[in-house]
């Protein structure tokens, strides 16, 4: 199995209804370690780098309203298969379609507000990493 490490954000609802440290206790419990943590609000421009894939799609002003309106917690969690054992642990991107357990079966209702967010390749989590964490901020 090979060691990776993803990106994890728990994005403005998760802060908001205090669902925070509830993400963290499953990270650690699944045995994924922390490496990197950071409150902050997003900015217009990482919305636009981070969600590039999207910027021209139709709901993608509703997503940046949402992503900037608030606080985030940006989270670099290693482990074995990290990246696939992040997504179980969150469910479904739809929460009518997430498994209960699951962070979104739990806690979601909506496509928009699902709490948290996950890189979904090796690929995309090393783009993501680098745009919310500098190198010296990721502990090894």
């Amino acid at each position: 199995m090979a060691v990776e490490t993803t990106l994890v954000l728990i994005k403005p609802d998760g802060v908001r209804r205090g669902l925070a440290g509830e993400v963290i206790a499953r990270i650690e419990r699944k045995g994924l370690r922390i490496v990197g943590m950071k409150l902050l609000r997003m900015s217009s421009e990482l919305s636009d780098r981070h969600y590039a894939a999207h910027v021209q799609k139709g709901f993608y002003p509703e997503l940046k309203a949402f992503m900037t309106g608030g606080p985030v917690i940006a989270i670099a969690a290693r482990g074995e298969n990290a990246i696939a054992h992040w997504r179980n642990l969150m469910g479904a991107t739809n929460p009518a379609n997430a498994a209960p357990g699951s962070l979104r079966g739990d806690f979601c209702t909506t496509v928009t507000e699902n709490v948290v967010h996950g890189s979904d390749s090796a690929e995309s989590a090393a783009t993501e990493l680098a745009l919310w964490f500098a190198p010296s901020e990721i502990v090894e």
